[in-house]
């Protein structure tokens, strides 16, 4: 399609808005409705999570601030691109980390901040819920928090009203709706066997637990309602529209998809919804969902199952700690060539350590490095410490140094890889995406070493889950036609180019030889806490 075209559905607002709350990026993604394969127009906003009063959290006035930056940034890239300013849409949507704790009164105020999957202080709360339910609770989902809270007797429980995650939030604020996409909600409680709806019997257990209390709601009436991919979930309002540019340069009515959270988006934005695919996103947390073809036979503490956002089981492995140690170690070096004299651009710095990481010995040369910010649930680390060690015999060099930080950020997602494999989960072809993978082929490289699996990377991988919520927005024009699996196959990914790199035997050697040494070490984590 020529820009000609482009330019005429932006004017006519026959495009649909993507928009996702990363940890470190708020991003927003135009695609034609007509080409959704297209990204059109691109706006991206830099923030952090903040370390307040023992808890990670993002203030809700910082949500906003960086939304309405990211879609500025996106209707002047659409201008100097195309020639013309977007001032409507025809779908939009939101995504947003998932899980984490975001409580509201009756009169929609936020109790207390805003406590991100990052927390590892519902982990009390979470081991109760598994001996109640029968089923994995991770401690970052939201009933956890929540239990955590009432066990802890704050005194805020009393006035919940409504609980939802951070892409609920932002979707009620823009309509007025208080819906969730089933892959979202699945990470605040277990969804039933229908893929629709919370599961019954198991909320009517959490009441019994907390049933003397006296907290004066059922959880089933303050969880948000459930949508599945391709249902209408509301329409921008003129309150709403304000929240995306305060000078009323944005018209409401544009419809929106149900919010998800960013292991759905994922999902999309790598065509990886159907059983025996997979996805790995790769950012400041680390995960990746598996489509399950069967129940797994027995309960794992390691592995949650979450849904896709048509419904479907999946399974996820979610790392806390990803690859926020990895970009530490980047501006280390980037300000050491600054200081030298010989300043290079931080994406270069970035190239330049992977491949040295390509080039290092195969299980790191005897260096061992943990990436360890915050508390590993799969770890049963209620804190983490970044350390770097070595034995006294291991080969010091760049190469070995940057591998093993490569390693540490895909060991704990290893850990929990392996014991799906354990139950006989099969995968034919895992899918990468996020901003690690920009380089081109040696993350892709490492990952497919420390997973034993062929791993693909195809040229949106970047783009991230902006692009697969904008997709899931385009995919209400669809939905009363065609599947979102037959949506993104014939629509989407029909000509998608990709590349794909299989394990290598020796890389596969060594990171298990990695790997052996990454478990060993770990009461240095345990110790490392107490100083």
């Amino acid at each position: 399609m020529s820009g000609g075209l482009w330019r005429d559905a932006i004017a006519e607002g026959r495009t649909a808005l993507g928009i996702e709350l990363g940890s470190t990026r708020i991003k927003a993604c135009l695609v034609p409705l007509d080409e959704p394969a297209s990204v059109i127009a691109l706006g991206a906003h830099e923030w952090e999570n903040r370390w307040e009063d023992g808890r990670w959290t993002y203030s809700l006035d910082d949500v906003w601030t960086g939304i309405r930056d990211a879609v500025r940034r996106l209707r002047e890239d659409a201008l100097a691109r195309h020639g013309v300013m977007p001032d409507r849409f025809g779908s939009m949507g939101v995504s947003a980390m998932m899980h984490g704790y975001l409580a509201f009164d009756a009169d929609g105020e936020l109790l207390v901040p805003f406590r991100t999957w990052r927390n590892t202080t519902a982990m009390q709360a979470a081991s109760e819920l598994v001996e109640a339910f029968g089923v994995n609770i991770p401690p970052r989902w939201s009933v956890a928090h929540v239990l955590q809270a009432i066990r802890d007797h704050e005194p805020h429980v009393h006035r919940i009203a409504h609980l939802t995650t951070l892409a609920g939030y932002v979707h009620w604020q823009l309509t007025g709706e208080r819906v969730l996409g089933v892959g979202d909600a699945s990470g605040m409680f277990p969804i039933d066997a229908s893929g629709r709806a919370f599961d019954a019997e198991l909320l009517a257990r959490f009441d019994r637990l907390v049933a003397d209390e006296g907290l004066g709601w059922r959880l089933a009436d303050v969880l948000p309602e459930i949508r599945t991919a391709g249902e209408d979930a509301g329409a921008l309002t003129w309150a709403g529209s304000l929240l995306l540019d305060d000078g009323g340069g944005i018209a409401p009515g544009a419809v929106l998809c149900p919010p998800e959270g960013d292991a759905g988006t994922g999902m999309v934005a790598t065509n990886a919804i159907a059983p025996r695919t997979g996805n790995v996103s790769a950012g400041t947390s680390i995960f990746a969902m598996i489509v399950l073809e069967r129940p797994l036979a027995q309960l794992h503490t390691e592995i949650g199952v979450v849904a896709t956002p048509a419904g479907d089981p999946a399974a996820i492995v979610h790392a806390n700690n990803g690859a926020s140690e990895l970009g530490e170690w980047a501006g280390l070096f980037a300000r050491f060539a600054e200081a030298s004299g010989l300043p290079v651009d931080r994406d270069q710095v970035f190239a330049t350590l992977l491949a040295e990481a390509e080039a290092g010995a195969p299980d790191a040369g005897g260096v061992l490095a943990y990436n360890l910010l915050a508390g590993e649930a799969i770890l049963q680390l209620p804190e983490g410490r970044p350390l770097v060690t070595r034995s006294t015999d291991a080969d010091l060099t760049l190469g070995n140094l940057m591998r093993a930080q490569v390693y540490a950020a895909f060991s704990t997602l290893a850990i929990g890889m392996r014991v799906l494999a354990s139950e006989g989960v099969a995968l034919d072809l895992m899918h990468a995406h996020g901003g690690l993978f920009r380089t081109e082929g040696v993350a892709q490289r490492l990952l497919a070493a420390a997973l034993d699996t062929t791993v693909a990377v195809s040229e949106t991988a970047s783009e991230g889950g902006a692009w697969g919520m904008a997709l899931l927005a385009a995919y209400l024009d669809r939905a009363h036609e065609e599947t979102l699996a037959e949506y993104l196959d014939r629509r989407v990914f029909h000509d998608a180019r990709e590349s794909r790199v299989a394990p290598d035997a020796a890389d596969v050697t060594g990171f298990d030889a990695y790997l052996d040494r990454y478990r060993a070490g770990l009461p240095i984590q345990i110790a490392a806490t107490a100083i």
